[in-house]
């Protein structure tokens, strides 16, 4: 098992609610940009797959819980690791660590890879099945 590739956030002003706590859809926000820092350490970036309409890879589901309140100001590390792998489809956790070490919040997504005409393909991409199997 490898560990898990790390992003550090810092919560700014603007991703609080009226209570000054981290507003809580903002958290899909930080980790979609986990998940984008994460392709571009294996060599698949995001924004070269939508361009070349090779590798779409919409979210079909996602899911978050939060156990610590998280402030303005907050440093946090996003824990990035491959949670699942399936034929069309592949899951990747979320852990987010305050700067303590404590676990905070914990998010899943799905993304299931489609054709450029959005139907979906029968088999993830070799190459990224290739990619997301090593890590597991």
């Amino acid at each position: 098992m490898f560990p898990p590739f790390t992003y550090p956030i810092t919560v700014r002003l603007h991703d609080t609610d009226a209570a000054g706590r981290l507003f809580f859809a903002h958290l899909f926000r930080h980790a979609h940009d986990a998940f984008e820092a994460f392709m571009d350490a294996l060599e698949l970036p995001v924004d070269t797959l939508i361009r070349s309409g090779q590798l779409l890879l919409p979210i079909t589901h996602a899911q978050a819980d939060y156990h610590l309140p998280l402030r303005h100001g907050d440093r946090v590390l996003v824990q990035v690791s491959v949670a699942d792998l399936r034929r069309r489809s592949f899951a990747i956790q979320y852990a987010f660590r305050t700067s303590q070490g404590e676990l905070a919040a914990t998010a899943l997504t799905v993304h299931c890879q489609v054709n450029a005409d959005g139907t979906a393909v029968t088999v993830l991409a070799p190459e990224l099945k290739n990619v997301l199997q090593s890590l597991i």
